[in-house]
């Protein structure tokens, strides 16, 4: 098992990790049909993300049902040897709040990637409640810490009990 962290150390790591990668799957849902797409995205302040994207169903979904789920995650090797963070939380988007396209502004690594924000570009903002850390690259340690309002969870993984012949 892996070793509890406290909240500050594990903020940390989930910083550093998604500070390392910019893609990232988003999974919405419009009309009770779920659905991921591949997005970049970057850090606000402290662990609020932004996304930019020129559009796509996905606003629909925000626009219907604001909880989503953003995954980042190393290359997937096999099941036991993986890293990554989800990031469950409430999106909005430039779409119904226009000042978020200057609130990504003050954030966004690069000064012209949001140029085009208002002619075909849209800003996405999640709300983080819950964020689930997992690194088992190293040991195939597949125990969970959760981040919940500055309180840390561990979820170790359940083994399977039946054997199937």
């Amino acid at each position: 098992m892996n070793r509890i962290m406290n909240p500050v150390e594990l903020k940390e790591h989930i910083r550093e990790f998604l500070k390392e990668h910019r893609q990232a799957s988003l999974a919405t849902c419009l009309k009770n049909i779920p659905r991921s797409s591949p997005v970049q995205y970057f850090l606000g302040h402290d662990l609020d993300i932004y996304v930019c994207s020129a559009g796509g169903e996905k606003f629909k979904a925000i626009a219907e049902n604001p909880l989503v789920c953003l995954l980042v995650n190393t290359e997937y090797i096999n099941y036991r040897r993986i890293k990554g963070v989800q990031v469950f939380g409430l999106a909005k988007s430039s779409t119904e709040n226009p000042y978020l396209a200057d609130e990504a502004k003050f954030y966004a690594p690069d000064p012209y990637l949001l140029d085009y924000v208002g002619e075909g570009l849209k800003v996405i903002k999640i709300l983080p409640h819950e964020i689930v850390y997992l690194n088992s690259l190293e040991k195939g340690d597949r125990t969970k810490q959760i981040l919940k309002l500055n309180t840390v969870e561990l979820k170790e993984e359940e083994e399977e009990l039946a054997i199937k012949h």
